[in-house]
Formats: C-alpha cells, structure tokens, sequence
C-alpha cells in the first residue's frame, strides 16, 4: 500500500492503493468484512511466506464496488509500469552487442571482493585453466552449461541454423574461415578493452558479467575473438566465429544467461576499397543472408537500414526485415572503427573492414517456431526428436506438446540503494533452474516520507515436461526468500 511503510502485498495481485485513511469495506447486508493485516501478508509472516496469495472476500454495495474500482485502476497502473519496465530492459539489451556507452552508476562498478553472488557451491579452482579468485561469481546452474556445445549437435535447432550460415557464406566467399571451438573464457582486455567498452560502462558490472576472476570472464559476446583473428591478416581474410555467450540477465520466454552468437568480419586492402564500397559490400552480403535464411527476396518492401551505434564500429547500422507481418531486427554491424584495427595490431591506412553480429536463439525461434528459450536445453525427446539436419531445408516448424499450470509466488520487498534486479534474478535462477518461467516486476514505488525503495514481483514456475505441485514450489520458493534477506539485505513486506 503506497504511502502506508507497515502495508503488505494482499490479494491474487499485488497493487498499491492510496487510501487516506484506511476505511473497512461491508457487504451489501451491512455486514463488516474482516480487514487483513499487514502480518497476514505475502512475505509479512513466516508461515504464509511460501503460500500463494489468496483473493480477497466477495462483497458487494457502493463501498465494495468503488473499493474494487480503485483496485482495478490500480492494477492498471500497475500494468503500465511493469510494461514500462520491461519495455526498458529490453531497449538496454536490444542487440547480442554492446549498447551506447553510459556512466555507470557507483553501484554497479566494480568493487572487490564482489560481496553478493548467486552461488549455491563452493567457486571451482579453476575453469577452462583459468584460475578463479574472489570476484568469482557464477551459480552452479550456468557453470554447468559450460561446454556444453550446442552448436556442434547438427540436429539441435541452434547447430541446423549454424550450419545454414556457414553454407552462406562458403557459397558467397570461399575463403572464409569458421571458428566454434573457442572456450567461453576470455580476458577483460578481448572481452571489453579491445572493442572500446569504457572502463565505467554497465556491461562490466558484476551484476550483467559472470566473472571468473577480476580479469577474466564468461565472454558476453563472441565479437571478444575478433581481434584475435584479425591479428593474423592477410592470412584470413574473412572470418565467422559462433559461440555460447553469457550475461546475467531478466527471466522471460526470451532471456537466458546462456545463449549464441555469431560473429562475422571481412577485411580489406584499404588502397583498393573505400569506406563507400566496405559499407555497400557489407550491406549486399547481410542482406543475402537474411534472404537465405527466411526464404524472402531481397527489396525495400522486404528490407530495412537503421542507423545504430556500437562501440567498435562506426559508422553502425542494424538491419529489419519484413517477416510474417511485422519487421523483425535481424542483426547489427559496422563499418569496423579504427582503433579496434589498432589493437588488433593493423593499420588502418592499409586495412579497412567490416563486422557485424546476431544471435542464433533469436532467429532460431522466429524461424521454427519456439516460443521459450529454455526448450533449447531442454532434454524432454518430445523436443528433440522434432528436429534432424534437414530441418532447415524442410522449413520444420516446432508442435507445442502439453503445457503444464503454473504456479505463481509474489515476492515484495523494502530493497537497499545497491539492489540490482539481476542479482534477484539469479537466485531465484540458481534455485528454480528452468522450472522459473518468467519474473515480472508487478510494483514499484519510493515512500515519500521515510524514501525508502519497494519493489514487488511475480514469479511464474512452470516446468516444461510435467506439472509441479504447490508444495514443491514453496520450498524453493522458501529458499529465495531466505537467501534475498541474507544476501541482498531487503526487507520483505
């Protein structure tokens, strides 16, 4: 309740409504219906802390209608501003590249040792021959997906599209190199130094990276091989490099903090290719892809150029294509930005270049149909047995099986200055696994005596393979609570 410290989150919805002061609704006989309070709340008492949210008494008259009027326009408001939210997480996170460069807050910037981490076991010696230390900050959950290779299985959705790139691009320029073997494991300096990623910039924050050491990460983009490869021009020419990538990240049908890119880059004798010609060159080759991919000619009614910005290309672009009735962003690219050549150890007067990058699940699920991320690590034979090395040419389109209730917990809580959303996210990750089908923030709001910060959100479990019971749900849904209190410090309401 906004404006009331001691209010709870009551009700199948958590809403805030500003009610001065407090008036009890009656039925329509006169009668007085009993006021909840506040310790009788989701997340106000320990025995009903892992219980659904229960609705509200029926009741009925001019108070309880103008009572459920107000509830009603809250909950609308409350829709807004969780779309909004949503709207804007997305926006930060719109390419399987790095965005505008902005000044990172003080919470988010590094600090060592990292003091709050998702982490269920003890950190690893090493990983990949990469020895951790303090900042380690991967859950058991993501390390376990190291090294699994999902673009090397030629009848998994991700390995059919890998390969339908590569034949495009053998067909297009024989001499281009594919690399897929890389480990996930690179240097801060590949990682962000190399491409131009300021020092301050969000995306080195323990709260987006999985760190294995304050020098060494999980790659968040496989663009973090690009200088590696270019190193070794005239040799290589051209180059596609695919990989899995990994970020801390929101919970939703389309989020994971493990998934797949490709990175692409071309380079030329700067004495016989301007910066026109790189531009138009690169723009004729992407737009061949995308045609041979979604099977649409290439046209202005089919095509779109947009302006964008990365920090390793300029000028950046992002190209759209009209596909099934919408326009679709298929990937971003670049002209490649001359101090990149640089650290890369090339001289810009001599070579010039372009790059450009997608991500693999994005266009995996527009193209067969997969409505969830998390299918694509699912092991459930009703999924894999859809597919073979044919399916892309077979146009296969994923048939949904069952799909199983879900069983929704609201956690709503007083959150410190330094809370971070992805810090919640990963717990509730690191407990739940791929049984947590989403989390949406529900409320938010900032009390305008004591400032104090509330943030309340849904979590939706549901499995993908069978129907999990409440029980089940609350135990883990217990641990999430207990380990937000202890490990981020808030306060639940």
């Amino acid at each position: 309740l906004k404006g009331r410290p001691e209010g709870g989150n009551c009700g199948a919805m958590v809403v805030a409504v500003p009610v001065q002061p407090l008036q009890p609704l009656h039925s329509g006989s006169g009668t007085q219906l009993p006021r909840v309070e506040p310790q009788a709340c989701l997340g106000g008492s320990p025995a009903l802390r892992g219980q659904s949210a229960q609705p509200l008494p029926s009741a009925s008259g001019p108070a309880a209608a103008a009572g459920m009027a107000m509830l009603a326009a809250a909950a609308v408001g409350v829709a807004r501003r969780a779309a909004a939210h949503r709207a804007g997480l997305r926006s930060a996170r719109r390419m399987p590249l790095v965005a505008q460069p902005v000044a990172m807050p003080a919470s988010r910037r590094w600090t060592s040792p990292v003091t709050r981490s998702a982490l269920t076991q003890a950190a690893p010696a090493e990983i990949f021959g990469a020895a951790t230390d303090e900042a380690y900050n991967i859950p058991e959950g993501v390390r376990a997906k190291v090294g699994k290779n999902l673009l090397l299985e030629p009848a998994h959705p991700l390995g059919i599209l890998w390969t339908a790139v590569q034949e495009y691009f053998s067909s297009e320029d024989p001499s281009c190199k594919f690399y897929d073997r890389n480990a996930p494991v690179v240097g801060t300096k590949q990682c962000f130094d190399d491409l131009r990623v300021p020092p301050d910039h969000p995306s080195r924050a323990p709260s987006d990276t999985y760190y294995v050491s304050k020098e060494v990460v999980l790659r968040t983009h496989t663009s973090a091989h690009q200088c590696e490869y270019m190193k070794q021009f005239p040799e290589v020419k051209s180059f596609l490099c695919a990989g899995d990538v990994y970020r801390r990240d929101e919970i939703d049908a389309s989020h994971y903090p493990v998934f797949h890119q490709c990175e692409g880059v071309r380079l030329f004798d700067a004495s016989t290719m301007t910066t026109e010609e790189i531009e138009a060159d690169l723009k004729r080759t992407l737009e061949g892809l995308a045609a041979h991919l979604f099977s649409i000619k290439v046209g202005e009614d089919t095509m779109r150029w947009n302006e964008d910005y990365f920090p390793f290309t300029e000028p950046s672009f992002e190209l759209e294509i009209f596909y099934n009735d919408d326009w679709l962003e298929v990937l971003g690219c670049g002209v490649i930005h001359e101090e990149v050549l640089q650290n890369a150890g090339l001289d810009p007067k001599k070579v010039q270049g372009w790059a450009f990058g997608l991500g693999l699940e994005r266009l995996a699920m527009v193209l067969f149909g997969i409505p969830d991320i998390r299918l694509f690590w699912s092991e459930d034979e009703r999924f894999s047995e859809q597919f073979s090395p044919e399916s892309f040419s077979k146009k296969v389109r994923f048939q949904p099986f069952s799909k199983y209730p879900p069983v929704m917990k609201d956690i709503s809580m007083w959150i410190p200055d330094n809370f971070q959303d992805n810090d919640l996210f990963e717990m509730i990750r690191d407990e739940g696994g791929d049984q947590v089908e989403k989390v949406d923030l529900i409320d938010e709001f900032t009390h305008p005596k004591t400032k104090r910060s509330s943030k309340a959100f849904r979590v939706t479990w549901r499995d993908m393979s069978r129907t999990l019971t409440n029980e089940e749900v609350n135990a883990k849904h217990e641990k999430v609570l207990d380990r937000v209190v202890r490990e981020l410090e808030v306060e639940l309401r």
